[in-house]
């Protein structure tokens, strides 16, 4: 008889208030920092958005907005990263 393991998964959703934005994407470890693996969709109050499902960890991330990485708006834990500025933590339990 086989058996098989179900890690469970948490959704989280990101988001990013920039109405005169062109492109919101949103790059971490969860995704070897690429910002084009995800992209953030804008709602109509200038919003930017997306959700993803994380097994529990420990993720780094920020967000690339027309270009320029950004942290977080909202106050987030933050660590140094090697280019002298800072990754927001997302803790997943």
């Amino acid at each position: 008889m086989a058996t098989t393991a179900t890690i469970a998964k948490k959704r989280i959703e990101f988001e990013f208030f920039a109405p005169q934005a062109k492109e919101v994407q949103l790059a971490g470890d969860f995704n070897g920092w690429n910002p084009n693996k995800t992209p953030l969709k804008k709602d109509w109050e200038g919003k930017w958005r997306t959700s993803l499902s994380f097994p529990n960890g420990r993720y780094e991330y920020r967000f690339l907005v027309d270009g320029e990485w950004q942290n977080e708006q909202r106050q987030c834990e933050c660590v140094s990263n090697s280019f002298g500025t800072s990754n927001c933590v997302l803790q997943v339990r």
